[in-house]
């Protein structure tokens, strides 16, 4: 895997010059604008859940922005940590359980329009099958999909997990079916869930997909609803289990399938390394100066120290 992305990088700077700057310049504005959806999103479920509470926007922003940022340096999405922890912090007698929670509640948009995404992909067959994948260069994945029995292992190792967590969350943690459900009452009525949640996250969709659009335009590939789809389609299989930072390796190792013949291999190479390495920077630049201002450091470890006075 690590030498399909020193290949990848050499196509990069390879076509460095040949990158419009100006669509460049658009895709960070428009992936800005999208975390910031995303936070607002957020922000008005915990404010559903502590209506006796200020819950400001800035901070939830900042927490998300930090998680993020950690998110793109750290595999096994140590980020989400280090974002709980700070939107615990900004709202005075929160609970861990509600917080986590309300990051579900985020999800059901999420895995709606994901398995939209991905249903239409699957109607192209464009996507590599399980056979295909095993074989995949640069797939994550591949070693475990070509050994079936210790892939039908790990699954059943996890959903024991699962199982076993939350038995144990369940008889641990006080006053547990209450504090999650607070994370739920924005779903009541429905109309100001969305009203106040999938609105912000529609529009944080439609900005993902603005966001490839013109990244696709900056390396000279054309941008067509297909290929902008089949982009972000492979960026979600590739942050679904994130076992190397920001999904490097399989992001681009499904991206080189999917767009086969869009582009020359040395293109797609220089577009999937590009994207991502303009992408991941934006997210470390935004992180840490989140975390910077919030904490007044870039040690984002100093989160997990003592809670200010009145929390939980």
């Amino acid at each position: 895997m690590l030498v399909r992305v020193l290949d990848g990088v050499d196509a990069f700077l390879d076509h460095l010059g040949s990158v419009d700057f100006l669509p460049l310049a658009l895709a960070i504005g428009c992936h800005l604008l999208k975390m910031a959806c995303t936070s607002r999103a957020w922000r008005n479920v915990l404010a559903a859940a502590y209506p006796e509470c200020r819950v400001p926007w800035v901070s939830i922003y900042g927490a998300y922005l930090a998680g993020v940022g950690i998110n793109a340096i750290i595999p096994a999405r140590a980020g989400d940590a280090v974002r709980i922890v700070l939107a615990h912090r900004a709202i005075k007698g929160s609970t861990y359980t509600t917080i986590v929670s309300s990051t579900l509640v985020l999800s059901f948009f999420d895995m709606f329009a994901a398995s939209l995404f991905l249903g239409w992909a699957l109607t192209t067959d464009k996507l590599p099958g399980l056979d295909v994948l095993a074989r995949l260069e640069s797939f994550d994945f591949a070693w475990i999909l070509s050994r079936p029995l210790l892939l039908e292992l790990v699954v059943a190792g996890v959903l024991i997990g699962i199982g076993v967590l939350a038995f144990w969350i369940a008889g641990h943690v006080a006053d547990f079916r209450e504090h999650v459900g607070q994370a739920f009452r924005v779903l009541s009525p429905p109309t100001r869930y969305l009203g106040r949640v999938a609105t912000w996250q529609a529009a944080d969709w439609g900005l993902r997909l603005l966001t490839i659009w013109f990244l696709l335009d900056a390396f000279n590939i054309p941008q067509t609803l297909e290929n902008t789809t089949l982009v972000q389609v492979s960026s979600s299989v590739a942050t679904l289990f994130p076992i190397t930072p920001a999904g490097v390796g399989t992001e681009q190792a499904f991206l080189l399938y999917v767009l086969s013949g869009v582009a020359s291999a040395s293109v797609l190479l220089a577009f999937s390394v590009g994207a991502k390495l303009t992408l991941t920077l934006t997210n470390v630049v935004a992180g840490f100066t989140a975390i910077a201002l919030t904490l007044r450091t870039v040690r984002f470890r100093k989160a997990l120290g003592p809670l200010p006075e009145g929390a939980e």
